[in-house]
C-alpha cells in the first residue's frame, strides 16, 4: 500500500538513526518497527490484573518446620554451619 505519511521531528530522527545503524532503507524499517509496535501488548492486556491462584500447602511427612536446622540440613545438609 503506497501512502503519505507526516512523521514528527522525533520519530523522523529515531528512523533516520537506525537506518544508519542497520543500512535498512526507510520503507524497511518502519514496516520493521509497525510490526514490532503491533505485536507489542496492548494497553488492554497489560491493564488486565494478574490473579493468583492459590493452592493448599502443607510440608511433607516427617518435617519439622519448627525445627530450623533441621529444615536447614535437608535444604543445604549438614556443611551449612
Amino acid at each position: 500500500m503506497r501512502t503519505t505519511l507526516t512523521l514528527d521531528e522525533d520519530n523522523a530522527a529515531k528512523l533516520r538513526d537506525e537506518m544508519a545503524r542497520t543500512g535498512r532503507g526507510l520503507k524497511e524499517t518502519v514496516n520493521a518497527r509497525l510490526r514490532r509496535g503491533f505485536e507489542a501488548p496492548s494497553e488492554e492486556d497489560l491493564a488486565t490484573p494478574f490473579t493468583v491462584m492459590p493452592r493448599a500447602m502443607a510440608a511433607r511427612p516427617g518435617i519439622d518446620l519448627d525445627d530450623i536446622g533441621g529444615v536447614l540440613d535437608l535444604l543445604d545438609g549438614a556443611s551449612h554451619r
